[in-house]
């Protein structure tokens, strides 16, 4: 029986064990201890407590080796309280008694209890080996208890078990659960022997920290040195690609080696080539593999949606069916979630819908959240109200995605409503209901509402909670109030690359942009990787700063040294970026080699920026662009009538307008807005009808006066209208962020900060007449625009007057 157990063989111990019951052999303590610890590898509890019942009878319950094997039995078998009584009944305990108890502690969950255990154990000076360092450092991977795990290192180092291959992978792994991606790098360098699991564990460490170029190192590293590798290795390298090149070559070697059938690796290739956009690659990946299961068809599925293809979509979960691999809700959600438009939802999205009620799929949770939401982004916001409205059983998931539904696709008023709902009706509200009420908030820039879901959040206890706390710091940034951001924001070695990216986007909204660069470098010093959303952040800080080349150097590092695949949205800020700077021959050169199609984001950059440096010839091709790509979009319209209203292009201007008449395009209107004791007031450009008015354009009198006396001189190139320059300086006084600002100075208390909003782009000559206004009555004046926040004070602003 002893050599079976040793070899694995744990049936063939209790056939052996059985043959010897019938014979009427004895078994002694040996025998019996391995038949128990048999019936734990197979989990067989019953099968446990029948022995157990024979060991009583026999005498030997009493023995160590039999209760150190019943405590081991228990453990397997989920059973922790029957371990723990074995062994508090214990009159005698040996090193194998607390490494059995401290085992099952962490196998059931209890990890505060197997630490106690391990305090227990050195208290009694029992002599702690490799198999209960070993079993306590997965314990030790949380924040909480990494102390614990520091000391065990400690007694690693001093016990001599650096040379021990199982310890050191532990350390390893408890290392990177702990994101101390760095540590365990050391453990693995001052490692004598690794094996298989070494490497792919130092790997995994590195993917799950974000360091993807340090992964594909080792693979490379192992590769040379002709290091055995397996199909944990290729998945793991395939995970720390970070660009469709990295992808190709680490496929090569996949096939090279064989790996290519394995239907793990497989399943990976498709959903990695997914994410990069490459979906003919991962349709041929799912065509040659010679197995296919439901995670092979979800991933393609899932690729197909994230890649907005909603017939391929459709196309692939025919396929599935036709091939009989079963359907799971994971199937129904990534399909629900292809579908965009009002043509996808009657295509294809009522089908489905149909297909889920036959197959019994509408009561899953999560696919009726999928259908409310796949309903809002199809534009029907209102089946999505009615899917949610006659749920017999609603919860927080089915809540949080009408609330999410409501947020994205409808009035973010109404959203508003549903949390408040959501509380008359006593639904818990989690993280996510606290992160988009205060996302609902932020885009409304509802101040007061957010300072009191901030203390309604701190009552409920989540203040602490990441998501919500970073929620909430986006909040304040995005309704102005960056010192709030910095009076919430944790310490530097507590925060989240979230946070990070959150403080960098608020620095660089407000307009502090080589502060945006001083947290980035801070981040990285910290050991945290950037990833997309920072380095959109910190190259906005740069285009509105004006720092071409620290933003240029951001971007040739962020794939190089980073990892970060080049999306859209960086493209849109170097565009800016160069842009602003008037090198627009190097913008126009950028466009034709970027490394994704241009969409309308890129020729809207491009074409700002020729009206603010009056390159008619480049607007108009850029305009050109935007109405290939939709000819019903206004601000391309907009945007180049102003370069030619700019450069005096008078008639250019008449013919863009009877453009947009023909096509029933109407301009934007400009309008800012006030909130003061908790009443929002609107205003429009030359607004005649507030109840105040008199007193209003009064006081546009009295600053015009103030300010002319200070040196002030409009600028009249601002007011494009052809027009004398009388009439001009008349309409840029009738500027409705200059109507609020005359309102809020009118009905606020002298001295306190003025919040002014604005929904379009703040022009030039206001901005001088808010720098000199702050400076002569004494006033921080806190203008948001549709670009940024610009903080007035003392005659200057935070923006340093480039925006």
């Amino acid at each position: 029986m002893v050599g079976y157990a040793y070899n694995g063989c744990v049936k063939e111990v209790m056939s052996v064990y059985r043959r010897l019951r019938r014979d009427g052999v004895y078994c002694n303590e040996n025998a019996m201890a391995t038949v128990i610890r048999s019936c734990g590898v197979l989990v067989d509890k019953m099968l446990g407590y029948q022995v157990l019942g024979s060991v009583i009878k026999s005498g030997l319950d009493t023995t160590v080796s039999v209760a150190n094997s019943l405590i081991s039995m228990f453990g397997n078998c989920d059973s922790i309280e029957e371990a723990s009584c074995v062994f508090d009944d214990m009159k005698e305990r040996d090193t194998i008694s607390w490494n059995s108890i401290i085992t099952a502690s962490v196998h059931n969950g209890h990890c505060e209890k197997s630490l106690e255990y391990f305090s227990q154990m050195r208290y009694t000076h029992a002599k702690t080996d490799y198999i209960t360092i070993s079993a306590l450092l997965p314990v030790c991977g949380s924040a909480q208890n990494l102390r614990w795990g520091r000391g065990l290192h400690g007694m690693v180092v001093k016990s001599g078990l650096e040379s021990n291959v199982c310890v050191c992978n532990s350390l390893l792994s408890m290392y990177s659960q702990a994101g101390k991606s760095e540590d365990a790098e050391f453990v693995f360098h001052k490692m004598r022997e690794r094996d298989l699991i070494s490497w792919n564990s130092m790997m995994a460490s590195h993917v799950d920290n974000g360091n993807y170029p340090r992964a594909l190192e080792l693979l490379i590293e192992m590769l040379q040195t002709r290091k055995a590798t397996n199909y944990v290795t290729f998945t793991t390298a395939l995970s720390a690609c970070y660009n469709l090149e990295t992808l190709k070559i680490v496929h090569a070697f996949v096939i090279l080696l064989g790996l290519h059938h394995n239907l793990i690796i497989g399943n990976a290739l498709v959903t990695m080539y997914g994410k990069f956009g490459s979906m003919a690659a991962a349709q041929r990946v799912c065509k040659i593999m010679p197995d296919r299961d439901e995670v092979t068809w979800n991933a393609l599925i899932g690729g197909h949606a994230d890649n907005k293809e909603p017939n391929a979509a459709i196309e692939a979960f025919n396929l599935l069916r036709e091939e009989g691999v079963p359907v799971n809700y994971i199937t129904i959600v990534n399909l629900l979630s292809a579908f965009l438009s009002p043509d996808d939802l009657l295509d294809h999205g009522m089908p489905i819908h149909a297909h889920i009620v036959v197959a019994g799929f509408e009561l899953e949770t999560f696919v009726q959240s999928s259908l409310i939401t796949m309903y809002a982004q199809c534009g029907d916001l209102n089946t999505s109200n009615y899917i949610f409205d006659v749920l017999a059983n609603k919860n927080s998931s089915t809540w949080n995605a009408i609330l999410s539904a409501n947020a994205h696709y409808g009035p973010g008023e109404e959203a508003l409503k549903l949390i408040i709902k959501m509380r008359n009706d006593g639904i818990h509200l989690d993280q996510f209901s606290f992160s988009v009420a205060h996302a609902i908030i932020g885009n409304l820039t509802l101040l007061d509402e957010g300072q009191q879901l901030h203390s309604l959040i701190i009552k409920h206890g989540f203040e602490s909670n990441d998501y919500v706390l970073n929620a909430t710091m986006d909040m304040y940034g995005k309704c102005g109030e960056i010192d709030d951001v910095f009076r919430i924001l944790p310490q530097p070695r507590s925060r989240s690359q979230r946070s990070w990216n959150i403080l960098i986007s608020a620095l660089a909204r407000h307009g502090f942009f080589q502060q945006a660069r001083e947290a980035f470098h801070e981040m990285l010093d910290l050991g945290l990787r950037p990833d997309h959303v920072t380095f959109v952040s910190l190259l906005s800080a740069c285009s509105h700063g004006g720092l071409v080349d620290e933003g240029l150097a951001y971007f040739s590092s962020m794939s190089t040294k980073f990892g970060v695949p080049t999306g859209i949205e960086h493209c849109v800020c170097i565009i800016d970026l160069l842009g602003r700077a008037g090198k627009l021959t190097e913008a126009e050169n950028f466009i034709n080699k970027m490394p994704v199609p241009p969409t309308d984001l890129v020729w809207r950059s491009l074409l700002a920026a020729c009206k603010i440096h009056g390159n008619l010839e480049l607007a108009r091709k850029a305009a050109d662009r935007l109405f290939e790509l939709d000819s019903s979009d206004d601000s391309a319209y907009v945007l180049y009538s102003n370069v030619c209203a700019s450069t005096r292009r008078w008639r250019d201007v008449e013919n863009v307008r009877k453009q947009m008449e023909s096509h029933n395009i109407k301009k934007k209107p400009a309008c800012s807005w006030v909130k003061l004791k908790n009443q929002v007031t609107t205003f429009g450009m030359g607004d005649q009808y507030h109840p105040q008015n008199a007193e209003i354009y009064a006081k546009l009198e009295e600053l015009k006066k103030i300010i002319r006396e200070a040196g002030y001189m409009p600028d009249t190139s601002y007011s494009l209208q052809d027009t004398d320059e009388e009439q001009k300086e008349h309409n840029l006084w009738n500027h409705s962020e200059r109507i609020a600002l005359a309102f809020g100075l009118i009905n606020s208390s002298e001295g306190s900060p003025l919040r002014i909003f604005k929904n379009l782009r703040v022009c030039g000559d206001c901005h001088s007449v808010f720098k000199m206004v702050s400076q002569i009555i004494g006033r921080k004046i806190i203008l948001r625009d549709a670009y940024r926040f610009h903080h007035f004070s003392s005659g200057k602003c935070s923006c340093s007057d480039y925006w």
